[in-house]
């Protein structure tokens, strides 16, 4: 199979990603999953949060095997083609929260840059002022690049640490499969330690197995050809280079058709599933998102496909969105149906004032990271 790899790492290979995942998202919704959701890594880490019980919002609680899939299918890709290397160190802490915010400002649009390119090829025409609010956050991300932001270079660590990640998912998928119930309440509802949604987009879920299958399918695609939805316009920005930029271009059109052909296509505003229609939230989310995903070095799919291959920072940040995902819905931080909360909004401010803060003092001198430098 040489020949796939070469065309996996070609120019052409961020084109194959968007088709796949363009064809597998609205097939895995047509199977279970929520609508325009068949693959959100905001949403799902957020399900996961509550399948652990780090939140209790009973409509989102799922172990959600796709996420598992993106890291375990991104180590086998690793390791087959010796890509699989340990490493980290590389301002974790800072990481940590920028995983924590970028996660509020994805709730507060409710979508992740994968889930708003899937919105708008599903019809929810929500979807546009989130994407315009992610380039917006990914230009002040490149205006801080270019002005020296770094938080320094990782550096080789030992395989524990790149294990940790795949084997904590690894953990979830037993979890998941098995469905362990330690306790249970004085009604005798269950208690955990795992959770699952009796109602809500959290017990939508397409068939185990093929929600796996489909999550390792992707991220041995994405690992190869490192696909990046953050990473596709920051490169533009940047650099002029639209080889990324080419593979969210074929998420959507594909999306659009599998969509169409599957009756699921619903153009409009107005009650598309788990989205709302408040334009300047929609917006201001997904500028604090991507303006997260920026500074950290890539959108949160890309981050657990990393993580997969051993990236301890890349694991650490995907740990700060679970993390941040719990907060947000502890604190009534995220939006619904219904709009943002008066929450929501204050928190997005917060965190774009604290992203902002990071580009204008981290700095790398002599290959350390200070702040105020």
């Amino acid at each position: 199979m040489k020949w796939l790899d070469r065309v996996l790492v070609s120019r052409y290979g961020p084109v194959i990603a968007g088709l796949v995942v363009g064809i597998i998202a609205p097939v895995l919704v047509r199977l279970g999953n929520p609508g325009n959701m068949g693959v959100c890594v905001a949403c799902f880490t957020r399900d996961i949060a509550g399948a652990l019980g780090l939140h209790r919002a009973a409509v989102v609680q799922y172990m959600r095997p796709e996420i598992i899939g993106f890291v375990l299918g991104s180590m086998v890709a690793a390791l087959v083609h010796r890509e699989w290397r340990p490493s980290g160190g590389s301002s974790p802490l800072i990481r940590f929260f920028l995983g924590l915010f970028s996660s509020i400002g994805a709730l507060v649009f409710l979508g992740c840059p994968w889930r708003a390119y899937l919105r708008l090829g599903g019809g929810d025409w929500n979807a546009l002022p989130g994407i315009a609010g992610l380039v917006i956050g990914i230009a002040i991300g490149v205006f801080f690049l270019t002005r020296g932001y770094s938080l320094g270079r990782s550096r080789p660590a030992s395989k524990a640490s790149g294990l940790l990640m795949p084997l904590t998912m690894a953990l979830f998928l037993l979890l998941l499969v098995v469905a362990p119930q330690f306790q249970r309440t004085a009604e005798g509802d269950p208690a955990g330690p795992i959770f699952f949604s009796a109602s809500g987009p959290g017990s939508m879920a397409a068939p185990i197995v093929i929600s796996l299958a489909a999550g390792l399918l992707i991220g041995y695609v994405a690992q190869r050809t490192r696909f990046c939805t953050v990473g596709a316009f920051r490169d533009v920005l940047l650099i002029r280079d639209a080889h990324l930029l080419r593979g969210v271009v074929a998420l959507v059109v594909a999306a659009f058709a599998t969509n169409l052909a599957l009756g699921q296509f619903q153009p409009g505003f107005a009650e598309q599933p788990v989205a709302h229609t408040n334009a300047l939230w929609n917006l201001g989310g997904m500028v604090l998102a991507g303006l997260a995903f920026t500074l950290a070095g890539g959108c949160p799919g890309r981050q657990v496909f990393m993580s997969g291959e051993g990236d301890s920072d890349a694991a650490i940040f995907v740990l700060g969105m679970i993390v941040g995902a719990a907060v947000a819905h502890n604190l009534n931080l995220a939006s619904s149906a219904a709009g943002p909360t008066p929450y929501g909004p204050v928190a997005v401010v917060v965190g774009i004032l604290f992203c902002v803060g990071l580009g204008l003092t981290t700095r790398v001198d002599s290959g350390n990271v200070t702040i105020g430098g």
